[in-house]
């Protein structure tokens, strides 16, 4: 009997990690879409998909580093949501600051030089309308870039890296200051976006903001069919540097999690956002192809 129960919970064991196989791999297919895509637009491409659905992971060089840009700016307003947990009345602190505290795109935050923001409209700033100076601020409410790099790791995260603020982050090719990878942007988007790791008004004010972001509507949001509903967070630089993350909620269905990264080797190249909705569109496809009706009925 002891055998046979020993055999059985072996047989369970390689069933589960089968599952967990075809959940994880992308298929050939895909994989050569992402190449194409690739090589057509002369840059380096890094996806990471989550299909929370079925748990579904799509990817393309999601475990390389690129420089993330402005995308961090979701790891410093979600560790400023996570400190207003223990302390109710730091979004409502007046924040003021000077003219030198402004960089070349600070546009809400420019508007506000003598009367000053409170946390929540820098974070709001840094989010829909991707602030510099606004983000910079909130650096220093959590002290120093190093303080976000530790939130990132107290939410299981090693990968992201933060060593600079606004208008001094790396940007260039092979520098792994001021990046992450694609794999661990889209499981930390998950957590705290879906997760637990933030409290539910603290949760639906991250996503509330993100589905505000002004700044991404040719990207990610290109990728999706009409009436889909995206919360993004973008991130440019030299190099062509043309980054998304965000979520989409396919209609009544379980939502989606995408971080996609994408640089070249020019620093003067041209910014790709159709390089950003295309592969959007192939993880769609993908996705579309584990015969989970909720999530392919719509494409």
């Amino acid at each position: 009997m002891n055998m046979i129960i020993y055999f059985l919970q072996r047989l369970l064991l390689l069933v589960l990690m089968a599952i967990s196989f075809i959940s994880t791999s992308t298929s050939a297919q895909t994989n050569s879409s992402f190449t194409e895509l690739e090589a057509s637009s002369g840059g380096h491409l890094g996806v990471s998909a989550i299909n929370t659905a079925n748990n579904k992971i799509v990817q393309y060089h999601a475990e390389e580093h690129f420089p993330f840009q402005s995308t961090f700016k979701v790891m410093v307003v979600s560790a400023i949501l996570k400190k207003s947990m223990a302390d109710p009345q730091l979004l409502q602190q007046k924040v003021t600051y000077k003219k030198e505290d402004l960089l070349s795109w600070s546009p809400i935050t420019e508007k506000h030089l003598t009367d000053g923001m409170t946390v929540s409209e820098l974070c709001a700033a840094a989010i829909i309308f991707s602030d510099n100076a606004a983000v910079n601020l909130l650096i220093n409410k959590l002290e120093s870039p190093q303080a976000v790099t530790a939130f990132a790791r107290s939410i299981g995260d090693d990968q992201f890296s933060l060593e600079d603020r606004e208008g001094n982050l790396n940007s260039a090719p092979g520098d792994l200051r001021d990046t992450s990878t694609p794999a661990a942007m889209a499981k930390s988007l998950q957590k705290l976006a879906l997760g637990n790791i933030l409290g539910a008004s603290q949760q639906k004010q991250l996503v509330t903001w993100m589905t505000d972001c002004t700044t991404g509507y040719a990207r990610i949001h290109a990728g999706v069919p009409i009436g889909w509903i995206v919360a993004d967070k973008t991130g440019s630089g030299d190099y062509g540097i043309t980054n998304d993350i965000g979520i989409i909620w396919p209609p009544n269905c379980p939502p989606i999690v995408i971080a996609i990264y994408f640089i070249q080797n020019k620093k003067d190249a041209l910014r790709r956002d159709d390089v950003i909705a295309s592969a959007t569109k192939i993880i769609l496809s993908e996705l579309a192809q584990t015969k989970q009706p909720c999530c392919s009925a719509h494409l």
